[in-house]
């Protein structure tokens, strides 16, 4: 098996497809130092509102580490609930305007332990395409019948949802934002077929939730069709502080029945007190103002502006990502590659991770990009555009 596996390895370094990971030798953030010394201006993060290191989140973190200790040493329902999991999950709840809230080690784990204890033969699960990994792997666990529509074809999803009408319970999944091309489900068509016919609908809102929508409320509260959305799944990993966690909030039946058999919530290790801590500070950082959220899309439709300007080709996106399109794998690369060298901390993305010809970088803004920042980046694409003769 060592054998083989040192050749598969071997065909991916081939294919230019063998993932390096750099070395952070600092705290996430807009700048961050490489193990080797080399500063970069950080465009590769899911931090969408700047607050991986807020000093607000690392105290409330400090003060829950000292208050409820550092790990729980048990899954939920044998030792391991505090009083302040629950009062995540109501803020969770109440900040989502659901029932109920339920969670995660990650969101990963929220999204693979709905379906196989929700739906059986008995049941059908239609899935976009394009949807995110853990969407796919949760899908898989169940034995209920599986329809995938092409990426965001309201046609396709429908001829699904025909067919499937033999089955007991349906539920449509989607992103809420796609997390290569940046773009938003077709929340609004979506649920009108869902009422249609009859079916249940469930948004992974992880590339959404606390900065898209007029408060953060994610891409139903964006779309308003907050009330039309039956189940919401989200991490706490992202723009919510950057650490571990996720949920999956809802209707409350689903969440009472989830704590009863969902398998990576009945058997994994309850989240830490400090994160914990630190993502009750994020929601009420949210609560309390709009400022990062403003400050993130000033910063995101100027940049989208300036790249537009130059001539870069962008596809249409209303998030906070940003994929800049190559097309050519190796242009790709060849892009990364000087960027970095420049001083701007971009990843270049190709198939498998995304369709064969449709290789691209993605850019991701932050609430924390300064001014400065943003327009450095902009002077080093345009130099290394040039230079590829992409524009």
């Amino acid at each position: 098996m060592k054998s083989f596996l040192s050749r598969e390895l071997d065909l991916i370094k081939q294919a230019g497809l063998l993932k390096i990971e750099n070395e952070i030798a600092s705290a996430q953030g807009a700048e961050i130092l490489l193990k080797d010394g080399q500063k970069l201006i950080n465009f590769c993060s899911n931090n969408y509102l700047g607050l991986s290191s807020d000093p607000r989140l690392i105290q409330a973190a400090k003060n829950m580490l000292e208050q409820r200790g550092y790990g729980m040493s048990s899954v939920r329902f044998i030792c391991g609930t505090q009083d302040i999991h629950k009062q995540l999950e109501a803020t969770i709840s109440r900040f989502f305007q659901t029932e109920d809230c339920i969670l995660y080690a990650a969101a990963f784990d929220a999204n693979g332990g709905i379906f196989e204890c929700l739906f059986d033969k008995d049941d059908a699960i239609i899935s976009d395409e394009l949807n995110h990994a853990s969407i796919i792997d949760g899908v898989r666990l169940s034995k209920a019948q599986k329809f995938r529509y092409k990426h965001s074809d309201m046609d396709e999803l429908e001829n699904a949802l025909k067919i499937a009408q033999a089955q007991r319970f349906r539920i449509i999944v989607t992103d809420g934002v796609f997390s290569m091309d940046g773009d938003m489900a077709k929340l609004p068509e979506i649920c009108r077929l869902a009422k249609q016919y009859d079916v249940l609908v469930m948004v992974d809102d992880s590339h959404a939730a606390g900065f898209i929508g007029k408060s953060g409320r994610g891409t139903p509260e964006f779309f308003d069709v907050h009330n039309e959305v039956d189940i919401i799944t989200g991490t706490l990993g992202k723009a919510l502080g950057g650490a571990m966690g996720g949920y999956t909030t809802g209707k409350r039946e689903i969440i009472d029945f989830l704590r009863q058999k969902s398998r990576p919530y009945l058997f994994s290790n309850s989240l830490a007190p400090v994160i914990v801590g630190a993502a009750l500070e994020a929601f009420d950082i949210l609560d309390k103002t709009n400022d990062l959220r403003s400050k993130l899309f000033d910063n995101l439709n100027d940049f989208k502006s300036k790249l537009s300007v130059l001539g870069f080709d962008l596809k249409k996106s209303d998030s906070a990502i940003i994929a800049l399109m190559l097309y050519d794998a190796s242009l790709a690369k060849s892009f990364q590659k000087l960027s970095i060298e420049s001083g701007i901390y971009v990843v270049g993305f190709s198939f498998p991770v995304v369709p064969k010809d449709q290789a691209r970088i993605r850019i991701q803004i932050s609430a924390s990009h300064s001014k400065e920042q943003l327009d450095k980046a902009i002077r080093v694409f345009e130099k290394v555009g040039k230079e590829l003769g992409v524009i």
